[in-house]
């Protein structure tokens, strides 16, 4: 019988220099990216395109069927590389939206988000400045002649953090960072004469890169004198999305938290079970591997940020029950071992979704793939 180790070894050698010709290849492309940064920080140009990626991605896997290797490992590869493009390119300058804008004050520029914003900003040319716990003393002095002052506190500080600002210069911007906005922008309207508006940045201050980042953007009063800052924001990478306080409010209590309080509560019933985790993970496929991610995830965070986000409003409690209401009919139907009614509600959830169920069912394949990769 033939020692397959000869045959093996020389092959893997070769498999090794494409590799290393692959790698050669990465960095050659990381280089032109930095390039590229460089050449849309001059001109003003946002880092993510999004036409010129779909335009891109269709091309490359159509060469790639025409080649025959699997489109999906193309784009899954390029898609990987662009994440990294992204990352890369954060730390490049950008154009300046706002030449000759008065500082920047942050107030709450010590926190995470604030020195995200306050990173970005300062990469952007403004000067930035921050107002925290220990400078009210100095707040007048450090608001003097802002161009934008950012609020950036804990929700439940916000509205009274507002109230306690010193007079700003009429022309100034007020905007906050806040998850929440109707509190927050009828307290900014209240407190400053000038322009205003309410920004919600839907991620984390742990962000590698602004990219395909969703900002919500809430018009308070004199929405033009914001463009320059949405402008900028844009410039990042981020989409900017508009919405009126009261609608950003009731979709902020599905999206997160419903959401959140959904994940808190899974977590606490696993935690009552008291299974250990390495055998759940072992016994878990990749689907199931991920939600239990996504629930662990949570619990490494800021307890008192979730709940200040899952009790930020009275209307949140309201949905949390119907949710409650519709655990409980959807227990009914187990209770009275109705597969025919079960079959018939989730049939009618399915209609809800519509073709966005198979829209979904298609990018889970996506991200299965990448946790399946990164066991």
């Amino acid at each position: 019988m033939e020692d397959p180790a000869a045959p093996l070894a020389g092959l893997r050698q070769q498999i090794d220099e494409v590799d290393q010709a692959v790698l050669e290849l990465l960095a050659r492309r990381l280089e032109l990216v930095a390039e590229v940064g460089k050449v849309k920080g001059r001109h003003g140009v946002p880092i993510y395109a999004p036409e010129r990626e779909a335009e891109m991605i269709a091309a490359r896997r159509a060469q790639a069927e025409a080649r025959g290797v699997p489109p999906d490992l193309v784009e899954d590869v390029l898609r990987r590389c662009m994440r990294a493009s992204y990352t890369h390119e954060r730390n490049v300058g950008f154009t300046q939206q706002a030449p000759g804008l008065g500082p920047v004050v942050i107030v709450g520029g010590a926190g995470r988000m604030g020195r995200l914003f306050a990173r970005m900003l300062t990469l952007s040319g403004y000067q930035v400045r921050t107002l925290d716990a220990g400078d009210w003393e100095r707040a007048e002095e450090i608001v003097d002649g802002a161009g934008l002052v950012l609020v950036s506190v804990p929700i439940h500080d916000t509205v009274e953090v507002i109230g306690q600002l010193p007079a700003l210069p009429p022309d100034c911007l007020l905007a906050d960072l806040t998850s929440t906005k109707r509190g927050p922008m009828a307290a900014m309207l209240q407190a400053h004469p000038g322009p205003v508006v309410g920004l919600h940045p839907m991620f984390g201050p742990d962000v590698d890169s602004f990219a395909k980042q969703v900002v919500a953007y809430c018009p308070g009063r004199d929405l033009s004198a914001a463009d320059w800052l949405l402008e900028q924001i844009r410039l990042w990478g981020a989409r900017l999305h508009p919405v009126e306080a009261e609608q950003h409010d009731h979709a902020m209590g599905l999206i997160q938290a419903l959401r959140h309080f959904s994940t808190f509560a899974y977590g606490l019933h696993l935690a009552g079970e008291d299974r250990p985790l390495d055998e759940l993970l072992a016994l878990s496929s990749p689907i199931y591997r991920l939600e239990l991610v996504m629930v662990g995830r949570l619990f490494a965070q800021d307890p008192g940020l979730y709940a200040d986000i899952i009790m930020g409003s009275p209307e949140h409690l309201d949905l949390i029950e119907r949710y409650h209401d519709r655990f409980a009919e959807a227990l009914e139907l187990l209770r009275q071992d109705d597969r025919d009614g079960f079959v018939a509600r989730f049939r009618e959830v399915g209609d809800w979704f519509g073709s966005y169920a198979e829209r979904f069912l298609a990018e889970s394949r996506s991200l299965l793939a990448h946790a399946d990769s990164s066991r």
